[in-house]
């Protein structure tokens, strides 16, 4: 068998009835290379004059990368930024020593019907690189490259895969891609780290030597030091596929923090509750930190 672990994730409602799938972090698996979460929103219709509204919330010791397949998000942050991400665009956020930041909605497309599906994954830093200051990038659908094959198109998000490397800044080897497969077309995903897992989005796939069919919303963790060929069935089929060599080390994560050390989480918790980590330009609103009362988080 070519896969290790099948995590089936649960579906949590982040409030307003939007609901994300959450394969990482699991009960079965807390890290793959550094993906430290993982989640797939959508796909989802946003009614017309509803909206997507993350308000402003920090994070430390991670990157936060954003993907969409469908529909449009609105990112501000702290650092003054102001950025739209498109389908098959990549927004990578850089939260280091501490960012804050918000999703929304575009005001424009409010007053009509939209639809919302994509993938918000983590990836935590290496322990050197955990308090480097906060960094915003932002590359756009052309930038990213893409190779094609076979009825394969696989677009490379970040890192490299296929003999073809992303443009954005990383800070520790790893992969992360989107392939598109057509009906009965396979994809051979190589080993060129340890820990690897892929993602279906949409579709199904099977590992032929296994013959085990996945369905749509599972995550696939591969064993180590072998290629392993991926075919969609019964249709054309979208995976993600990640990976990276071991962390250096453990990670804590409460709530948006993620750590090495469990005392810099506890000190970001009384940072974000005193108004110390940011505030997004614009922007009144805020997330509490849970289990403090709004009345208790204060900017200076």
């Amino acid at each position: 068998m070519s896969v290790d672990l099948v995590i089936v994730p649960p579906t949590k409602d982040l409030g307003g009835g939007f609901q994300v799938r959450r394969a990482l972090p699991s009960i079965e698996r807390r890290m793959v290379g550094p993906f430290v979460f993982f989640d797939e929103m959508g796909p989802q219709v946003l009614v017309a004059g509803d909206g997507l509204d993350v308000r402003p919330h920090p994070h430390i010791g991670l990157a936060t990368v954003t993907y969409l397949f469908d529909g449009e998000i609105l990112h501000r942050d702290s650092l003054g930024c102001v950025q739209p991400i498109r389908p098959g665009e990549l927004n990578w956020m850089t939260a280091g020593s501490g960012i804050v930041h918000s999703e929304r909605t575009p005001p424009e497309l409010r007053p009509v019907e939209t639809r919302l599906f994509g993938i918000q994954a983590w990836v935590a830093l290496p322990r050197e690189h955990e308090e480097v200051d906060p960094s915003f990038d932002h590359h756009d659908a052309a930038e990213l490259p893409v190779v094609e094959g076979d009825g394969v198109r696989a677009r490379i998000v970040a890192g490299e895969l296929f003999g073809a490397r992303s443009p954005a800044r990383i800070l520790s080897e790893m992969f992360y891609a989107e392939a598109l497969l057509d009906a009965g077309a396979q994809v051979a995903l190589p080993a060129p780290y340890e820990e690897r897992a892929v993602y279906v989005a949409q579709g199904a796939v099977e590992v032929p030597v296994d013959g085990v069919r996945h369905e749509r919303g599972t995550l696939l963790v591969l064993k180590p030091g072998e290629t392993v060929p991926l075919r969609a069935t019964w249709g054309p089929a979208r995976l993600m596929l990640l990976g990276g060599p071991p962390m250096d080390g453990p990670r804590h994560v409460w709530w948006n923090f993620v750590s090495s050390s469990r005392d810099r989480i506890e000190r970001a918790k009384a940072d974000w509750q005193a108004g110390r980590i940011g505030q997004v330009p614009g922007e009144t609103e805020w997330i509490p930190l849970p289990g403090a009362g709004r009345a208790n988080v204060r900017y200076p």
